[in-house]
């Protein structure tokens, strides 16, 4: 059984390197304040441009739905892909719980395929074994930022006939072979919580290659009802699907719209920190660096995970120099809601005592990543 820290939450104070902190622009602070004296402050037209504005940056234009958080954006995208009650859908095990729990709201049987051991992305060769007449989908996560292997992905989904839903929630910013995160897949959700790249305090977008689909999707976010039609004003209208709550408001939206003019600026920060841990880390006995450099790939540089040996022991040594560090997220098997999903995993199992995130936030400077890379290399 994994060993885990009892350490709780470590305060934000002077001499205090936590392990994430939100980014709020003043910029994003204003344009709340002027959001909530006009007309609009539930969905309108701030959601509108922030779905176009977001699309043209990282999903070629693709037709996208702004959500109230990335975990309704995965239940839309599972529903517009017609998964049913008592299909089986291709997972990662390693993942937040987000990813996952959708498809138990539809009746629906996550199958967690293995982790790949470098990246702790999904297992290409275990996904392939795992196909079966009851597959309707293949779902990916780009763990802590770092893309997954796209082309063997959609090679296996091309030949089964389904499609592939990428949970991009860490990867906003990430590019597989020159094309973005987002451009590639059939769905692409991405998630706007708090300490996200980019942050609407909460929210998600869905990205959808199939532009008919979008009808479906504003409805379904919006009780089912034609939201558009209704403020036309036909009110003689019909439900006939159940829809839910999922709308993304304006103040949302404005503190999206506003992180998009910062992006650059934002992303080169996170990339800078992530490569000076990489360099840093490099050569020190116990530490592996997870998902280092790779022609092909651009990290988004969301997560800094290593693998170290006596990690309980690594994450005391830490918080005595007052730096957070934690595991984050969990393999899902271990929870009981998803009893029905066990099975062998031995590449989860042969790692699953050492990984470890390390602080990666805009609140950060250079040296402080020094200030890390300096108590690991001193040993523990």
């Amino acid at each position: 059984m994994t060993k885990f820290s009892d350490m709780p939450l470590m305060p934000v104070e002077e001499g205090n390197l936590v392990l994430f902190h939100p980014h709020i622009s003043e910029k994003a602070r204003q344009r709340v304040y002027e959001q909530m004296g006009t007309r609009w402050i539930g969905q309108g037209p701030a959601v509108e441009q922030f779905e176009k504005d977001f699309s043209q940056r990282f999903c070629g234009g693709l037709q996208t739905a702004a959500v109230g958080s990335g975990t309704d954006a995965l239940h839309l995208a599972y529903l517009l892909a017609g998964i049913k009650p008592g299909d089986e859908v291709i997972t990662p095990l390693f993942t937040c719980t987000a990813t996952n729990i959708p498809l138990l709201y539809i009746g629906a049987r996550p199958v967690f395929a293995d982790i790949e051991p470098r990246s702790l992305n999904i297992d290409v060769s275990h996904v392939r074994r795992l196909i079966s007449a009851r597959t309707r989908a293949i779902v990916c996560v780009h763990y802590g930022g770092f893309p997954c292997d796209m082309d063997e992905l959609h090679q296996i989904a091309a030949e089964a006939g389904i499609p592939v839903i990428e949970d991009a929630a860490h990867a906003i910013g990430a590019r597989y072979k020159g094309r973005s995160i987002g451009a590639i897949s059939d769905f692409t959700m991405f998630s706007f919580q708090a300490i996200k790249h980019i942050t609407t305090g909460d929210g998600g977008m869905l990205a959808m290659k199939d532009a008919s689909l979008f009808p479906a999707a504003k409805r379904l976010r919006w009780f089912g009802i034609d939201r558009e039609g209704k403020q036309n004003g036909t009110w003689e209208n019909d439900v006939w699907e159940v829809g839910y709550k999922y709308q993304m408001t304006d103040i949302a939206a404005s503190m999206g719209l506003a992180a998009l003019e910062d992006w650059e600026e934002v992303s080169l920060h996170r990339q800078r920190l992530l490569a000076l841990y990489e360099r840093g880390l490099a050569g020190v006995p116990g530490i592996q660096f997870v998902g280092g450099a790779h022609l092909d790939k651009v990290h988004a540089a969301w997560l800094c995970t290593v693998f170290a040996k006596n990690r309980i022991q690594l994450q005391r040594k830490l918080r005595e120099h007052r730096i957070e560090s934690n595991q984050v997220h969990y393999r899902n098997d271990r929870y009981s809601i998803f009893k029905d999903s066990r099975g062998d995993f031995p590449n989860m199992d042969a790692i699953e005592e050492e990984y470890l995130v390390l602080p990666l936030h805009t609140r950060m400077g250079a040296e402080d990543v020094e200030r890390v890379v300096q108590v690991i290399r001193s040993g523990w």
